[in-house]
């Protein structure tokens, strides 16, 4: 796959810049919460943690929290890379790399002391960063790479698995210091998901109805936007006995800015309506990851 590089460009810019400011958050986190807390978060940040405070506390050997996260995300880079966008394998890396780096030389004092504030508000910070990655085309690697990969190969949606993988995780860490900080980070996984869920949309879908008298142009434009099918239906208004066009779509969420936007600029009277789709059954396009 990295045999043809993508190209970057001035558009590339924000994306890079989004992806220092949340690797440098999400560090901000590690060393603020997690260490403070002695949480375990989820994926490769979790098991690095774990790997070095069994090296640490029962063999009583010093291996980094950074060292032993970088290597784990390489591995598994090298292993996905053929199946991966290149583009957005790169920024993944570049975020682990960055992530590696910052939480080795950060030093920051305690903020508190309370166990379930750190989980809630480390959570919080966890989340706010993944979310910028995302909206920046990039992931935290690891485990990311791993369910990305196996939904390619098999077709099917494999998150599950790696919520599997983060129980044997907390499990283990649970036996080794108390059932305390496995819960405890329990709970900041669960914050950090639902705030990632709330800042990314990418894998979610709405529906939208849009009634106009200008549908031909209309659906020319959010082609361009977007590439999903639109259906066109004749309807009437029982008011007014007018006749006009009912456009039905199901979208990416991300897209309804633009897809309002246009509507907006070409039928100022468009009358339209979204609703959040719980599941879709059949062919529908999702834009491939660079």
């Amino acid at each position: 796959m990295l045999s043809k590089l993508p190209k970057f460009d001035k558009k590339d810019i924000p994306h890079l810049i989004m992806i220092i400011i949340s690797s440098f958050i999400y560090s901000c986190g590690i060393v603020l919460f997690v260490r403070s807390g002695n949480l375990f978060p989820g994926g490769f940040s979790g098991i690095a943690r774990l790997i070095s405070l069994i090296f640490h506390d029962y063999l009583n050997i010093n291996l980094s929290f950074s060292i032993i996260y970088f290597a784990l995300n390489t591995i598994v880079t090298v292993l996905v890379m053929r199946r991966i966008g290149p583009k957005f394998l790169i920024y993944s890396v570049f975020w682990y790399t960055l992530t590696s780096f910052f939480t080795a030389i950060m030093k920051l004092p305690f903020i508190t002391e309370d166990i379930l504030l750190i989980s809630v508000f480390g959570g919080v910070i966890s989340g706010i960063a993944m979310g910028i990655a995302h909206r920046a085309n990039a992931s935290s690697a690891g485990t990311d790479f791993i369910a990305i990969d196996l939904a390619i190969r098999f077709n099917r949606p494999t998150w599950n698995y790696i919520f599997i993988l983060n129980v044997i995780v907390l499990s283990i860490a649970g036996l080794l210091y108390g059932w305390n900080t496995a819960l405890y980070s329990m709970i900041y996984q669960f914050v950090a998901n639902e705030v990632v869920k709330a800042l990314h949309q990418r894998y979610t879908s709405s529906s939208i109805q849009i009634i106009t008298d200008k549908a031909d142009e209309i659906s020319k434009a959010i082609f361009e936007i977007c590439d999903h099918g639109i259906t066109k239906v004749p309807c009437e208004g029982v008011y007014s006995h007018e006749n006009h066009d009912l456009l039905l779509m199901t979208v990416n969420t991300y897209q309804l800015k633009d897809i309002e936007k246009c509507v907006k600029e070409i039928d100022p009277h468009a009358f339209m309506t979204i609703d959040t789709v719980k599941k879709v059954v059949g062919n529908y396009h999702q834009e491939p990851l660079e």
